[in-house]
């Protein structure tokens, strides 16, 4: 898996302060995407474990409520092994903190992945130009959806 970068002290993307990996990879290619830049699944760096030290030195941080993983799409099909661990093992050493994925993918048709109990909000559904909303919370057109997984 490539990433563009990590975004520490996030209020954006996600409840609470996150801190966001921007995942390279995206079949979508959805018209007014805010992220074409990530859509080159070879675009971006190797997520090595430099750059997990560094995603998990912020989740070892009191005041970060948890993890959103973007992009890019981090259910893009060479993405969902390395997205699947990492979510895996976030979930087991921050049991407290919360998983949000943002996808193009809609929740049915990835609801028998495994990666799906490591998730605790998940938004699902490509970006629609035409159903663009300024004033939805945390997504950008009107067919998206925030799917709660979790009691988290």
């Amino acid at each position: 898996m490539n990433y563009h970068n990590i975004t520490k002290d996030d209020m954006l993307n996600g409840d609470g302060l996150r801190v966001v990996l921007w995942v390279a990879g995206c079949n979508h290619h959805c018209q007014g995407c805010q992220n074409p830049q990530t859509w080159d699944i070879n675009s971006g760096i190797p997520f090595d474990n430099t750059a997990k030290l560094e995603l998990f030195a912020e989740l070892d941080k009191e005041y970060i409520d948890g993890i959103t993983l973007s992009g890019g799409d981090p259910l893009h099909p060479q993405n969902l092994q390395s997205t699947t661990k990492l979510l895996k093992e976030i979930k087991e050493k921050y049991p407290n903190k919360t998983v949000w994925i943002y996808t193009g993918y809609t929740y049915e048709q990835i609801q028998e992945k495994e990666l799906i109990k490591y998730i605790d909000v998940l938004v699902d559904g490509p970006y629609i130009k035409s159903r663009r909303d300024s004033h939805l919370e945390y997504r950008g057109s009107s067919n998206q959806r925030i799917i709660r997984l979790s009691k988290n």
